[in-house]
């Protein structure tokens, strides 16, 4: 197995995925918000400065949330079809982007190479499994006991989704429940770990390629970042009906 020690490739890697020295930290979609407080990230592989990731205001946390609530209201009544079309949309993006994406996981996380890559075909695999999800969402129907009527069963999207992830899978996670959420109606707001921003930027900036090109609400796709306090914000949020916090060893 082999890690990715190039910094000649980093370079290439972060430029390629719109990865700069200092990355503004908060995003509703294609908005970002920038903050005084930097996250900075170092690689466990050459011990080198990856770049910096501002922290998440309690102001900005605010804000990105209403634009949740906003965009809930449309994307809950889009039909479940379109909103797979957007997600497979997205793993379009990911097949273009696997090669860079995987070797920035490797370089921040730690992976092997061979591992950072098959997290992003993770996630490849699970935008291909919500699209096909996104024409399955049926219900049963029965008869009632009232003459000539009849009962069925109908799925009502949450609203805003808040996905917690853990550093040592820090792009798969976030997939595996935005992906699902996404195509069942639902908005999701991603706090990524601190140990690992920089890959949470890296997606968001992919996100923001199919928002641009779909012409789609801010709200949708959400990112924030921070400490156990910007966690703690998600997780105690009434708004936030459904969080999702993964911890792996």
């Amino acid at each position: 197995m082999s890690t990715l020690t190039s910094s000649v490739n980093i370079s290439e890697v972060l430029s390629e995925l719109g990865i700069k020295k200092h990355n503004a930290g908060t995003s509703t979609g294609l908005q970002n918000h920038d903050s005084s407080e930097h996250i900075k990230s170092y690689s466990p592989v050459d011990g080198e400065l990856i770049g910096s990731v501002s922290a998440t205001t309690p102001e900005q946390y605010e804000a990105t949330i209403k634009a949740s609530q906003a965009a809930f209201l449309e994307w809950r009544t889009t039909p479940a079809p379109l909103r797979g079309e957007i997600v497979r949309q997205f793993g379009e993006k990911l097949r273009k982007y696997k090669e860079p994406l995987g070797k920035l996981v490797s370089y921040e996380m730690g992976k092997s190479l061979q591992e950072g890559y098959g997290e992003v075909q993770e996630m490849i695999d699970i935008c291909d499994f919500a699209t096909g999800l996104s024409r399955q969402l049926n219900g049963i129907t029965m008869h009632s006991e009232r003459p000539l009527h009849r009962l069925y069963e109908q799925w009502h999207p949450l609203g805003v989704v808040g996905i917690i992830s853990a550093f040592n899978f820090p792009v798969a996670v976030w997939a595996w429940n935005s992906m699902l959420a996404w195509v069942c109606g639902d908005v999701c707001v991603w706090k990524p770990s601190e140990k690992a921003p920089i890959c949470g930027v890296a997606c968001q900036n992919i996100m923001a390629e199919v928002l641009k090109e779909n012409d789609l609400d801010e709200g949708l796709c959400c990112l924030v970042n921070g400490d156990y306090k910007v966690g703690e914000m998600m997780t105690t949020d009434t708004r936030v009906p459904l969080n999702f916090c993964y911890r792996f060893y």
